[in-house]
């Protein structure tokens, strides 16, 4: 159903995994290659001078267990403006796919998982002048505060 050419939350093909995604920037970034599997994970930031480098922690160095186990503990650690990538290589794999992109305030790609694991309060912290704050998605899955999902349906 759609009204005015705007996407409702009750659109089943708006709906994988049970996320809701309202707004039709995000439908266009959205993938789902996580798929709740175990893997590494590596984001590419900016440093203050604006170097983009490779962030690996405990990949590189032969650590036993990497410091992030999900898309949503890279997309939290660093400062506002320094993420820009996040990737995955899920075990047994020998490649990296993007899971998580942006260019300036826009987000170009994002998976189901890590939409499903957002909260209203990760994306005003730190994510308020991007294409995923959006009132209407926060109105669609009936987000009220900042510990609501914000592309879950909330009771």
């Amino acid at each position: 159903m759609k009204k005015n050419n705007k996407i409702t939350a009750f659109d089943p093909e708006y709906r994988v995994l049970g996320v809701i995604v309202a707004t039709e920037e995000i439908r266009r970034a959205q993938h789902s290659y996580i798929q709740g599997r175990k893997g590494a994970y590596r984001a590419i930031v900016k440093t203050k001078g604006g170097l983009t480098v490779v962030e690996d922690l405990g990949i590189l160095s032969g650590w036993e267990k990497p410091q992030w186990s999900s898309a949503l503990e890279v997309f939290l650690n660093f400062k506002k403006g320094a993420l820009q990538v996040i990737q995955f290589q899920p075990y047994g794999f020998d490649h990296w796919v993007t899971v998580f992109s942006r260019t300036g305030n826009k987000v170009t790609t994002i998976d189901t998982d890590l939409l499903a694991a957002l909260k209203v309060g990760h994306i005003n912290q730190n994510w308020s002048k991007t294409t995923l704050y959006n009132q209407y998605q926060y109105k669609a899955v009936n987000a009220v505060h900042w510990e609501c999902k914000a592309f879950m349906q909330n009771n």
